[in-house]
């Protein structure tokens, strides 16, 4: 069953030219086109399928700070404010709330590497509060159950993936930009060794910027260019129960389950880290990239079936522009959700909250998070193809940073200053290839 996603009318007919083509409806694409149109460029969105369909409406709605990686603290702290002042911009509402994560645990090695985390937090300035026994047990009362410790971040939120992509859509056409579903961008075509346009199934959009956001396709759409871009992807699978249990947090963590409150008054209920390894040309391709990420999850990661290799979203295939891609025969990645893991999540969920025990499922789906094999994102101009500005392998942390991305891609693009560092995420560190700056537009 696909994830709920809210629907959106956009534009029916395609621009002959643009100042800036971004490839790619997912949260990075949508928030980096409202950016660049925010800033007076010409936008045109372009998405295979449906806006925000695959991964961007299949995660959990986590908007944190807690627990990241140090190259990728900034961006979400940014990316916090920003949800924020994206509703006041606009009057749209993506679900966001700051309503404070709550981790709990009674594992002490867990407890010793979150104190830690937060000792490096509170030296930059982020707000984190480590619980102890009493404290944790107190906010913890849902579970009915005694913990050692936890943390609390109250300033972290959560949004509504299931509708945060499109009403950022619909916001970029009120700026004049124009968005267009299934339509799939086929490639890029070059003039002076520059991009100067953008060809689709539906025609040629002339411009000199693409931002390609494609999310788990990414680097299967950079091997058609030549670009050489290291990209795995893991199918994670999670469920939502109807609304009616009361009294549990808004957004908590355990090492058994994890619970989120959705707009709806539902909750979205997944295991961390807990996927399937689908294998894949393109898998096979990078495997030396990505062993040691999988040889440290190897607790929580399961070989998978053929069905990623099916999904045509990492294959090895070089396509042609005049003829339908891999893209146009799978509109909307939409993988099967592992029911034994379906089955175990929801039984830890009751088990932990048992405010959950009479409230039915209400959906249950997966989807494919694409990874990086240093696990943070890409975000760069490729040196090789000037004019191209490559945004993906958010390895499953996009949804909350998403605005953060966006607005440094619009950074990079219009040659302002950037709202964060973009060296930490520049793609030469996972090939050593040449990348450069954004030109000037």
């Amino acid at each position: 069953m696909p994830a709920p996603l809210l629907h959106i009318e956009t534009t029916p007919a395609l621009p002959a030219s643009a100042d800036a083509v971004v490839i790619g409806g997912g949260i990075v694409g949508v928030f980096a086109a409202y950016y660049l149109a925010r800033r007076g460029l010409k936008v045109a969105l372009v998405e295979k399928g449906r806006i925000g369909a695959e991964q961007s409406s299949r995660n959990w709605g986590w908007c944190r700070q807690q627990n990241r990686d140090a190259r990728e603290l900034p961006m979400a702290t940014k990316s916090l404010s920003l949800w924020e002042r994206f509703a006041e911009e606009t009057g749209e509402d993506t679900g966001f709330r700051r309503c404070g994560l709550l981790y709990l645990s009674n594992d002490e090695t867990e407890l010793a590497g979150w104190a830690r985390w937060g000792d490096f937090a509170r030296s930059v300035g982020v707000a984190t509060h480590m619980l102890d026994g009493v404290q944790a047990t107190e906010k913890g009362a849902a579970t009915g159950r005694r913990w050692k410790g936890g943390v609390f971040s109250p300033t972290d939120g959560t949004a509504d993936p299931s509708r945060a992509a499109p009403v950022v859509a619909r916001a970029i056409m009120k700026l004049g930009g124009t968005v267009h579903q299934m339509c799939a961008a086929r490639g890029i075509e070059l003039e002076a060794g520059r991009v100067s346009g953008v060809v689709t199934e539906a025609g040629t959009i002339r411009t000199r910027i693409a931002v390609l956001s494609g999310g788990a396709w990414a680097s299967s759409f950079c091997r058609q260019l030549g670009i050489r871009f290291p990209q795995a992807s893991i199918r994670a699978s999670i469920l939502s129960v109807a609304a009616g249990a009361e009294g549990l947090p808004a957004a908590l963590h355990t090492a058994a389950v994890s619970a989120t409150r959705r707009s709806d008054g539902g909750y979205t209920l997944a295991i961390s880290g807990r996927a399937r390894v689908d294998p894949t040309p393109q898998q096979m391709r990078f495997a030396r990239h990505f062993v040691p990420m999988f040889a440290r999850r190897w607790r929580s990661l399961a070989p998978g079936g053929i069905e990623g290799w099916k999904s045509g979203h990492e294959t090895l295939q070089r396509w042609r522009l005049d003829s339908p891609t891999p893209m146009e025969f799978n509109r909307i990645l939409d993988p099967r959700p592992d029911q034994a893991q379906i089955r175990l999540t929801l039984e830890r969920a009751r088990a932990l909250l048992p405010a959950l025990q009479k409230v039915p499922v209400s959906a249950a789906w997966a989807g494919y998070i694409d990874s990086t094999p240093d696990g943070v994102p890409a975000i760069g101009e490729v040196a090789s193809l000037p004019g191209l500005v490559l945004a993906a392998g958010f390895s499953g942390h996009g949804f909350g940073i998403g605005p953060g991305a966006g607005h440094l891609v619009a950074d990079l693009v219009t040659g302002e200053p950037p709202i964060v560092d973009p060296k930490p995420y520049h793609p030469d560190r996972l090939n050593g290839s040449a990348w450069g700056k954004v030109a000037d537009f």
